[in-house]
Formats: C-alpha cells, sequence, structure tokens
C-alpha cells in the first residue's frame, strides 16, 4: 500500500511539473550545466580544455547548491510556504531537485572517470593513487606530509567531552572512526581531520616525461595514523559539505557602520550556515553516516556518493589545468579586431573621437582597451573635473580600473564610485578595494540598501581647453574587470551625445542621492519602470501583428524568468508575432507549446566564451528598437536590482546589436534548441558548413552587417 501511494504521488508530481505553463528555474539551471558538461564531450578539444569545462560544471553546482538549494532550505527551515514554477510544494520539489543534481553527478562522474582518465597519460600527465606509487616516490610522498602536513592537521573529537566541531563549507574532510573501550566494552568515536586550504591539491612529481599528481587527500589517507598513534583506527572516510550561503540584506539607514557590518557578519555565517549537501568518497562507514545525518539534519536525498575512482571536488583539478608544463596547449582567443566605427589611425584621441562618433564594443572580439584607456587617460588629463563609476566585479589583484580611480583622486578629480559590495561571492574583495579608494579621496557609495546595483556605467566630465565642457559615457552589460572581458561576450557603447549623458547624468544622481527624475530619454532602468516599459514593447508588436502589420522579437539574454515577461511573450506569439530567444542559462518559458506559445523558438549558445550580452530587439513596423544593457529578464533584475538598458540610436550601431542576434541565430557549433520539456537538443551542422560565432565574430566586418536582417 505504501508503495502505492509513493507511485501515485510521484505521477502526480511528474503531471504537474509536465503541464504548468512554466519551466523550475532550478530544473533549467541543470540543463544549464548539462550543457556546459557538453563542452568536456568534445573530442576535439584538448584534454585540458575538457578538463576545464570540467571543472566549470563542479564549481557551478558548488555555488548552486549554495545558494539555491540553499534558498529553498530557508523556506523550510522556517516553515515558509513556496510553490516551485514547476507547481510543486517545497518538500515535493527538496527530493525532485535532489534526485536531479544526484543524476547529474553521476554522469559527470562517469564521463571523468571512462572517458578522460584514460587520455592521461598519453597527454603528459597521471593522477596517481598512493598505492600506485613506487618505494622511492612514496618515502617522498611520506617526507612531504611529514614536514609540510602534519603539522597543519588539528584532529577534531566529537564525544560527550566535545562539542561538534564547526566543519569548513566545501573543505576536504575527513571522519575517522576509532575504537575506544568504555565501560568494559569497544565504543566507536569519532574525529574530523580537515585538509588545509592553502596547499596545493595535488603533489607533484616528474617522471620522465610524465608529471605525476598524487591527490593530497590519498596522501593524509595513507598517514593519517601519525595522528592516531596507540588507537584502532576502524574507517577512514573522505566526505564534503555545501551550506546555505542564501542570505537577503535588511535595508540599513547606518550605511557607512550598520550595513557594512551587517554585510561582514552574514559572510560569516556562509561558513557555518546549515548543511544541505554531502558528497562522500567510496564506500563511507554506515555509522558515521548516521551520526552526521542527525547532526547536519540531513536525509539520504541530501547525501551524493562519488566513487572511488573519481575524485571528490573536481574544481581540483585546475592545478592540473593551469600547470605551467601545459600551457601552450589550452584554448588561445585570437587577437582581437578594431570595433566597426572605430578609427583606422593608431592611438587616437578617443576625447576626440568620441566628439564625433559613437563607437559600439563587441568583447572579446573587441579589446576593453579603449575603455581601460579612456579611464587612465581621464586620470591623469588635467582638463577632466571629474569621474563617476559604477563597480560589480572588478579584477582580483591588480585591477587597473580601481589603480585608475585611486590616481584619479590623488590627482585631486572629484570621483564618485558606487561599488557593489554584494556581488556574490566578490565581497570581500569588493569590501577591500571601496575601503582603498574610500582612503584615496574617492565618494564611495557601498550600494543602495537592500537593493544590488548590477549597472555599468562610465561618466567622465571634461572641461576642454576652449572652456567647452564635454561629458563621455559608456554604458555596458560587462562588468569593468579587463580579465573576464577576454572571456566573456558583452556589448558596450562609448559615447558623448547629450542625450546619453543626460541620461546617465540624472541616473548617477539618483543612484548616489535621493533625485527622482521625471524621464529619461534613452534608458530604461530598474527597479524604476523596466519590466512595465519591456512589457510595453512587447505588447505593441503584438498590437502591430494583430492589425496586420509587420513584428518581431529577438532577445538575448543570460536568464528569462519573470513569469509577467514570459505571459507578454506568450500572448505576443498567440497573437502571430514571431519571437526568437538565445538564452544562455535558466529559461522558465516553454516554448513551441500549441496555442500558448507556438511562435517562439529558444535558444542556447555554450562555447569557448561565456554568453554574457542582454540585446533586446522589437521590430516596431520597420523602425527597429534595439536595447543593450545590464539586465536579464528576471525578478530580481526588475525589482531587487539596479539596473538599465539604453537605447542604440546610430543606424550602424543598431546593425552591430541586430547581428549579434543574427548570428546566435545561425550558429550550428556551439547551439541548442529548447524543447517544449525544457530539455535541449545540441545543434549539428547536417551538412551545412560550420557556423561558429566565437569564430565568425572575429571576421564581421562593415559589409556583414550593411543588409542584416531579422525578420
Amino acid at each position: 500500500m505504501e508503495a502505492e501511494v509513493r507511485h501515485a504521488n510521484r505521477t502526480a508530481e511528474s503531471s504537474a511539473v509536465s503541464e504548468s505553463r512554466y519551466i523550475s528555474r532550478d530544473l533549467s539551471w541543470l540543463q544549464f550545466n548539462y550543457r556546459v558538461l557538453d563542452q568536456a564531450r568534445k573530442t576535439e578539444r584538448s584534454i585540458f580544455d575538457r578538463l576545464k569545462f570540467l571543472c566549470i560544471t563542479s564549481s557551478n553546482l558548488d555555488e548552486f547548491c549554495t545558494i539555491r538549494l540553499g534558498s529553498l532550505y530557508n523556506y523550510i527551515d522556517y516553515g515558509k510556504e513556496r510553490f516551485d514554477y514547476s507547481g510543486l510544494r517545497e518538500e515535493p520539489f527538496r527530493k525532485l531537485l535532489l534526485n536531479a543534481i544526484r543524476n547529474f553527478v553521476n554522469d559527470q562522474n562517469e564521463y571523468f572517470v571512462h572517458k578522460l582518465k584514460p587520455l592521461f597519460r598519453e597527454s603528459g600527465f597521471e593522477i596517481r593513487s598512493y598505492p600506485e606509487l613506487s618505494v622511492e616516490h612514496t618515502a617522498l610522498v611520506n617526507h612531504y606530509f611529514l614536514r609540510t602536513i602534519f603539522p597543519m592537521l588539528t584532529p577534531m573529537a566529537f564525544d560527550s567531552y566535545h562539542a561538534f566541531p564547526v566543519l569548513k563549507n566545501n573543505r576536504l574532510l575527513f571522519g575517522v572512526v576509532t575504537a575506544v573501550m568504555s565501560e568494559g566494552q569497544l565504543q566507536n568515536r569519532i574525529s574530523f581531520v580537515q585538509i588545509p586550504s592553502n596547499i596545493p591539491r595535488f603533489f607533484e612529481i616528474r617522471e620522465g616525461n610524465l608529471v605525476v599528481f598524487v591527490p593530497v587527500e590519498d596522501i593524509v589517507r595513507y598517514n593519517i595514523h601519525n595522528l592516531f598513534r596507540n588507537v584502532d583506527i576502524r574507517s577512514i572516510n573522505l566526505f564534503r559539505i555545501n551550506r546555505n550561503g542564501d542570505f537577503t540584506l535588511e535595508e540599513s539607514d547606518d550605511i557607512e557602520s550598520n550595513f557594512l557590518e551587517d554585510l561582514k557578519q552574514k559572510l560569516k555565517t556562509r561558513r557555518t550556515g546549515r548543511v544541505v549537501r554531502m558528497e562522500v568518497h567510496g564506500n563511507p562507514d554506515p555509522w558515521m553516516l548516521r551520526l552526521l545525518k542527525i547532526q547536519f539534519d540531513i536525509d539520504d536525498h541530501n547525501i551524493f556518493h562519488i566513487p572511488q575512482a573519481s575524485l571528490l571536488d573536481l574544481s581540483g583539478l585546475n592545478q592540473i589545468i593551469n600547470h605551467s608544463e601545459f600551457k601552450g596547449r589550452k584554448f588561445k582567443s585570437p587577437d582581437p579586431i578594431k570595433p566597426l566605427n572605430y578609427p583606422d589611425e593608431d592611438n587616437p584621441d578617443l576625447f576626440e573621437v568620441l566628439k564625433h562618433r559613437d563607437i559600439l564594443l563587441h568583447h572579446p572580439y573587441n579589446s576593453m582597451e579603449p575603455v581601460l584607456e579612456l579611464l587612465e587617460k581621464a586620470a591623469d588629463d588635467p582638463y577632466v573635473l571629474s569621474i563617476k563609476i559604477t563597480l560589480y566585479r572588478v579584477a582580483r589583484g591588480e585591477s587597473r580600473v580601481t589603480n585608475a580611480l585611486y590616481r584619479a583622486a590623488e590627482n585631486g578629480k572629484h570621483v564618485a564610485v558606487l561599488f557593489e559590495v554584494k556581488a556574490r561571492f566578490d565581497e570581500e574583495n569588493n569590501l577591500r578595494e571601496a575601503e582603498r579608494l574610500q582612503k584615496a579621496g574617492c565618494f564611495v557609495i557601498y550600494g543602495m540598501g537592500n537593493l544590488k546595483t548590477h549597472t555599468k556605467l562610465l561618466l567622465i566630465v571634461r572641461k576642454e581647453p576652449d572652456d567647452r565642457v564635454y561629458r563621455y559615457v559608456h554604458l555596458s552589460s560587462g562588468n569593468y574587470n579587463e580579465v573576464t572581458a577576454r572571456l566573456y561576450t558583452d556589448v558596450g557603447l562609448l559615447t558623448s551625445k547629450e542625450i546619453y549623458a543626460n541620461d546617465v547624468s540624472e541616473f548617477f544622481n539618483v543612484i548616489t542621492g535621493h533625485s527622482q527624475p521625471l524621464a529619461y530619454r534613452n534608458l530604461i532602468t530598474s527597479p524604476r519602470d523596466m519590466r512595465i516599459q519591456l512589457c510595453n514593447l512587447i505588447r505593441r508588436e503584438a498590437e502591430n501583428a494583430r492589425a496586420g502589420l509587420p513584428a518581431g522579437i529577438a532577445i538575448k539574454v543570460n536568464s528569462l524568468q519573470d513569469k509577467e515577461f514570459i505571459d507578454e511573450l506568450y500572448a505576443a506569439s498567440q497573437a502571430g508575432v514571431p519571437v526568437r530567444l538565445s538564452v544562455r542559462g535558466i529559461c522558465c518559458l516553454r516554448p513551441g507549446r500549441p496555442g500558448l506559445s507556438d511562435n517562439i523558438q529558444v535558444r542556447s549558445i555554450v562555447g569557448e566564451y561565456l554568453e554574457h550580452s542582454r540585446i533586446y530587439y522589437f521590430h516596431n513596423a520597420g523602425d527597429p528598437r534595439v536595447y543593450i544593457g545590464s539586465a536579464d529578464a528576471m525578478v530580481r533584475s526588475f525589482d531587487r536590482r539596479v539596473e538599465s538598458l539604453v537605447l542604440l540610436e546610430e543606424d550602424i550601431l543598431k546593425k552591430q546589436a541586430m547581428n549579434i542576434l543574427r548570428f546566435n541565430m545561425r550558429d550550428n557549433v556551439n547551439a541548442y534548441v529548447m524543447n517544449e520539456d525544457g530539455t535541449y537538443t545540441m545543434l549539428q551542422p547536417d551538412g551545412e558548413p560550420p557556423f561558429n560565432i566565437h569564430k565568425e565574430f572575429y571576421r564581421v566586418t562593415k559589409e556583414t552587417v550593411a543588409d542584416v536582417k531579422l525578420f
């Protein structure tokens, strides 16, 4: 009877998921991670590039469990009601999601063990376990353990005299079960040993032309008896935990003190939040598992068994990928090309160039150098009066952006920086850089209360020698980060037109003060009115289609999740509007459902570069309206973030942006087509010439975009 009830429940849940008008955000994200895993399966890539994508899937999943699974547990642990887009309540969805994660982890490890590991030796390296080492190499490894690792290890006992220790998030851990005589009989006791994070994941040994990598966990496992002398060790168990790291910052009136202290405290709780996933390696001790399930308040759904032949935490493979021995055997980007509207001469004076033309940059095909050079020149230019900028993520270490702002402040210029310290997992780096700029004399705003400032804007005010004042503006979809600009595809506009400068000046007054402008000319902003304005643009296309006028919508975003926005796209589809979407990651819209979304097609591009640009195109009866900017079509982007989209005015810039959309729709190498059920089908050339946008964009000319049409 109980089995029948379970089967009936599963059938009802499956029916609810398939009948919903929307795809679950979290299940859609797992589909995206499968597309990343597909990149590791592409045999034309080097083993190092394939391992790179495997590492990305591992670190992606850690972040997903920390934030999204953590968010689900916020509802479960505090008894709050939650309905997923799939129509399921929190507990049924928890089991569905964890089972889906388990399937992904199994696929991930199976591919690593059976398809990638056999290629290691022919590629010049091996991962070798401790028992496979020669006598000579064993002695070398043992010496390394005793001299370097052993002094760092601290056994943490748990028994009636010792409280359960705080085990760190995402750290390799050993649970060592020992037998102790108590009251005339042997009883189990447990101690925990954390592998330090500041030592390499692998010990490296040179063996002729081969580099041998010995996992540090193997070295510790086979030497752990040094920590437990004269004790009966019953089992040594390697495991790892993901903790809930999702937190919501409360609005604080005292931005300078309470807000920053609140953030710092919540960063600490990320290290001690409730456990949401536990990975165990090989065949763990059942006694230890029972104990940990009680301590962590988890069940079998939360426990993931990693095969002995695989590795716990595949992201550790980055040490091999980035090894100097294999540096020349990884993908290298071609040299960037000049932007289409860029002057032909070398090292042009951008202050002069931008007085006469706007420039659209498409990274990484166009270098970020023009933006960096403009900012660095402004820092030293005696005619520059002020610089205002929003920063979300900057390069770690030596950031050319923050260095230029620092120098500008030292040179006596007014520098205003809105530094978003809530950028996930970059909070500590952003706090450090923001405090450094503040000490240099910059006016620093640490975000806007409970809103994340995700918009990317730069405003430079320059009083020319003839006493005329020009404002130079940069608006972008990408961060001011010279490292990721070589890896992410983004679009940005450089201009000095007053229509843009007025909007951006007003916007800075809003985000740094208390101004409330009546209207912008070319900007759409959130949380002010972005959702309603975009929905109105969709409705206009639907009205045109019903009136027999040409219509069409093409959108490129990272994520599509907002229900109101999706419903408007459904309505436009039903009115006969062709809708073409390029959504890299999460897509909660169901394409191609009869009567709902027949005219909607969804693609996802996943390849060498991370697709990060956002472009919104509306046919507008032959007078296209094209927007670029920072915002995805998500609830958080419309309601909980400061975002901006800018309308492109110049015809050549519109055509460039439209060509980006056109190429996305033509790709047959990196593209996936989304099915009605939320799964994806990888496209193949199928007799047609391969069209790989990550190569084709390096060949774009003015002639390429001259006749661009989308509908």
